[in-house]
């Protein structure tokens, strides 16, 4: 072999080592990345709806919510515990509407030392009170008022499917936030079932 050649191999050899090896490696990492365990708490459900999806994976927008009592409630003050959000239509939905706001406020395993849930409604507070002497249940759920249903509007929540009057009433959403304030499962139901359980599993995983 030339000298020449013998300089040309020597400098193709060590390119074509990196080559190889940069690849391996590549592979490798790709591997350990599909394989890995991927943790609950930082993963999102997205519905497939692009105006809810746009809310998962990042911290919820600024909202300001109140009882009965005008009691203000937000993401900041609440931080540090997770919080369900169930946005329907309110008073004039019985008895569907009813039945699922009696339900998330009974169940045990929504309402915890690190778990709130509230029910949003755009109604004025003294109609629930007239409710809940027609439906005693209802008093163990805890109703927030969007007057003018302005947060509703703000998370583009009145032209969903589950909307029976757009543009004004929400239909059926419900919004999970981990206890960092970010959204973390949105489900937006035109079924109008009870949806604990699919709740329950959220919060259990947001847990882990």
């Amino acid at each position: 072999m030339s000298k020449s050649n013998q300089e040309n191999s020597g400098k193709k050899f060590p390119l074509r080592l990196v080559l190889i090896v940069g690849g391996v490696l590549g592979v490798i990492g790709l591997l350990l990345y599909l394989s890995s365990p991927k943790s609950s708490v930082k993963s999102s459900a997205t519905s497939g709806i692009p105006s809810l999806d746009s809310l998962v994976g990042n911290p919820a927008p600024s909202m300001q919510l109140t009882d009965k009592d005008g009691k203000a409630y937000s993401p900041d003050n609440l931080r540090g515990k997770n919080i369900i959000l169930f946005f329907n239509e309110g008073i004039m939905c019985y008895p569907a509407c009813w039945n699922q706001v009696a339900a998330l406020g009974a169940d045990p395993k929504l309402n915890t030392e690190d778990t709130v849930a509230f029910s949003v409604v755009v109604d004025r507070p003294e109609q629930w009170q007239q409710a809940m002497t027609k439906m005693p249940g209802l008093s163990k759920a805890t109703l927030l008022f969007d007057q003018g249903a302005t947060v509703s509007r703000e998370l583009g929540l009145l032209a969903l499917p589950s909307s029976m009057h757009k543009g004004s009433i929400p239909g059926h959403t419900y919004i999970v936030l981990d206890k960092e304030g970010v959204v973390r499962y949105v489900y937006d139901d035109p079924n109008m079932a009870n949806n604990n359980a699919k709740l329950i599993q959220k919060i259990a995983e947001l847990n882990k």
